[in-house]
């Protein structure tokens, strides 16, 4: 007698815990030839307000870290993706709906994407900062610092490298952040919360969110406590909205076009000014001789 196959419910990613959403949501989800996946939290706004108050509270732990641990515990982040590869590459096939080949591809690039922002970990701060000349017996040195919670509305294009490669320099430097997954492709987002929750990675750094953007991102923006937004939808109506959000609370909002899925598999979709855009320049003055 053949057994059934047990679904399975993927939840949402909330300080280092998998919960269901609070409202009760959940959507079934099919792949590309309309096989049931599995069932799908369906994030609401106290879920995104409790992402957070979990991102809020992990910020101070996580960027006292010194950048060599960061980049151990990030490197740890591509090892189990590395172990999993196989698993992504079937998941992003049935989800996608693209080639074998394709997927390959993109959790390669994923890896190594991983792998290159631990690098820029302990060296960020070298080229960002300076020592800068004064007129006087001071010493001036601008160094750069993390913003804080950043929310990170993740491109549709691509279920796996897109989120890495914006997830990754947020966290590098030491902010934490909610990642609102792609509509299109939630199953593998939440497959990535199961990577991250295994790579030694403190609960709340890095909360991640199913459902729907759309519904999500204005509350995001209103948040007093979220201190920038990564928007990559390509709505100028939302885009519009969310300057206008950010301006009433000083909220950075950075408006990056969308990239099809060879462009995120190229060499321009990684580099350290990612790193720089979420990063404060803190100037020191020091007397000389003190």
């Amino acid at each position: 007698m053949s057994r059934a196959k047990v679904a399975k419910t993927y939840k949402l990613y909330i300080g280092g815990a998998f919960v269901r959403s609070e409202s009760g949501r959940a959507e079934a989800r099919h792949d590309s030839q309309g096989v049931f996946l599995g069932n799908v939290c369906v994030a609401s706004r106290k879920d995104l307000r409790d992402a957070v108050k979990a991102a809020r509270g992990a910020f101070d732990g996580w960027r006292a870290r010194t950048p060599y641990n960061r980049a151990q515990i990030l490197y740890r982040t591509a090892e189990m993706l590395e172990a999993r590869s196989s698993e992504f590459c079937d998941l992003i096939v049935s989800e996608a709906g693209v080639t074998a080949q394709q997927a390959l591809k993109e959790v390669e690039c994923a890896i190594d994407r991983c792998v290159y922002y631990c690098g820029w970990a302990d060296k960020f701060a070298s080229v960002f900062g300076s020592v800068n000349p004064v007129s006087g017996p001071y010493f001036d040195f601008s160094v750069p610092e993390p913003t804080g919670v950043v929310g990170v509305n993740t491109d549709g294009n691509t279920p796996l490298v897109g989120l890495v490669s914006q997830v990754m320099p947020v966290i590098v430097s030491g902010n934490t952040c909610v990642v609102l997954a792609p509509d299109r492709f939630p199953v593998v987002a939440s497959e990535i919360a199961e990577v991250l929750a295994t790579s030694d990675l403190p609960g709340g750094v890095a909360n991640v969110l199913t459902g729907s953007q759309e519904e999500l991102l204005p509350h995001m923006a209103r948040h007093m406590d979220v201190n920038a937004i990564d928007y990559r939808g390509g709505d100028e109506k939302v885009e519009s909205e969310l300057l206008d959000l950010g301006a009433e609370n000083l909220k950075r909002v950075r408006i990056s076009e969308r990239r099809s899925r060879q462009q995120w598999v190229g060499e321009k979709a990684q580099g350290p000014e990612w790193i720089e855009d979420f990063v404060e320049t803190k100037t020191v003055w020091h007397p000389i001789g003190v």
